[in-house]
């Protein structure tokens, strides 16, 4: 046990906290990058493997701290090549993280709450409502879990903070896991230019996404403050449509950046003509890009999914305007793995239980 009489969940430490935690054991501040980089770059599940720390060390680990991984993940195969990936979490609840691959990209949705905050009224995951914040040691499990699910000749690409809940309202662990993924020399060395922060409007909190270096997505979905409203009235009430675009508008971008705005498209709700104009007025003076998202419907959702048709004419619309707009792909639909449709998991699906994994995918 560590001087308190607590085990220590060693994937839960920051870096400080790792070396405050070697000190109370009287180790070398060195060990502390000794461990994290057996947890982070060798994705190591047992500490008595932790082959460059003498034995007694590891046994005093092993009887003060663990490693904090997942010992069980369900595994959700979409006709598409999508893996949804349910993971099992300490209290018995659930989240899930999806790998989505697409031509030379394999990106990996990565959530940050067990539920969302914001009841937008398209999405399953609000339905909900807010279980808990993840921990660190929860968000990073699911980017080691889908390492160790991958073949030897896959690799992620891009990482995404798009799952489950509103990473902006656990901002803490964010940077903490932001921090943990782009570090070199203990971490696993991502860039961040590969990696994206969406939110649904946290506009307060912008500074502090542009300040970690990452791409940031803001989830838009409507062009008017009563539409607004309407679709996502919790976001609604912590920024109106104007704050958070003003907001937008001061965010510092570097010279190869640009903001990407999502706009989920709704059958006979946001999807008109007008509404095409109206959202080409409100980003001209931005350095952006719209990724437009039709609907990916749920059981029991009052919305319906676009035409192609109208998906294709509001596109043109925007692209007329001299707007950069995209359809994003609807992956892993038959197996709720698509934007807005995580927060239930299915039963009956077989399952995997990992063992400890000591070498690299």
């Amino acid at each position: 046990m560590t001087p308190s009489g607590t085990v220590t969940t060693l994937l839960n430490l920051t870096e400080p906290q790792m070396v405050k935690f070697v000190r109370a054991h009287r180790w070398p501040d060195y060990r502390a990058k000794q461990i994290l980089r057996w947890i982070y770059q060798q994705r190591l599940r047992t500490i008595t493997d932790m082959t460059d720390l003498p034995m007694q060390d590891r046994m005093t680990l092993s009887q003060s701290a663990m490693i904090g991984r997942s010992a069980h993940v369900t595994v959700l195969p979409s006709r598409d090549g999508t893996r949804k990936l349910l993971l099992t979490l300490s209290d018995g609840m659930s989240i899930e993280t999806v790998l989505i691959p697409d031509e030379d990209r394999l990106t990996l949705c990565v959530s940050t709450q067990v539920g969302c905050m914001l009841n937008c009224g398209f999405c399953l995951t609000g339905r909900m409502g807010l279980k808990r914040n993840l921990k660190l040691h929860e968000i990073i499990d699911q980017i080691l879990t889908a390492q160790d699910l991958l073949s030897s000749d896959e690799h992620i690409t891009n990482l995404v903070f798009m799952g489950m809940g509103e990473p902006l309202a656990n901002l803490d662990s964010l940077k903490a896991a932001v921090t943990a993924l782009t570090n070199k020399p203990w971490g696993l060395g991502w860039s961040r230019r590969r990696v994206t922060v969406s939110t649904a409007g946290l506009a307060s909190r912008l500074p502090e996404v542009a300040a970690l270096g990452v791409n940031l997505a803001i989830s838009l979905n409507a062009t008017t403050e009563e539409q607004r409203r309407e679709l996502m009235p919790a976001a609604s009430e912590i920024a109106s449509l104007r704050l958070l675009l003003a907001a937008c508008r001061r965010y510092p971008l570097t010279s190869r950046q640009r903001l990407t705005f999502e706009y989920v498209l709704l059958a006979g709700v946001n999807d008109h003509a007008a509404d095409a104009r109206r959202l080409v007025q409100l980003l001209r003076t931005m350095r952006c890009k719209v990724n437009l998202i039709p609907f990916n419907e749920f059981p029991s959702s009052p919305f319906h999914r676009p035409s192609e048709q109208a998906v294709l004419r509001f596109q043109s619309i925007l692209r007329d305007a001299g707007l950069d707009a995209f359809i994003r792909k609807s992956r892993g639909r038959d197996v709720l793995g698509a934007c807005g449709q995580l927060g239930e998991p299915s039963s009956n699906q077989p399952s995997l239980t990992l063992t400890p994994i000591q070498t690299r995918c």
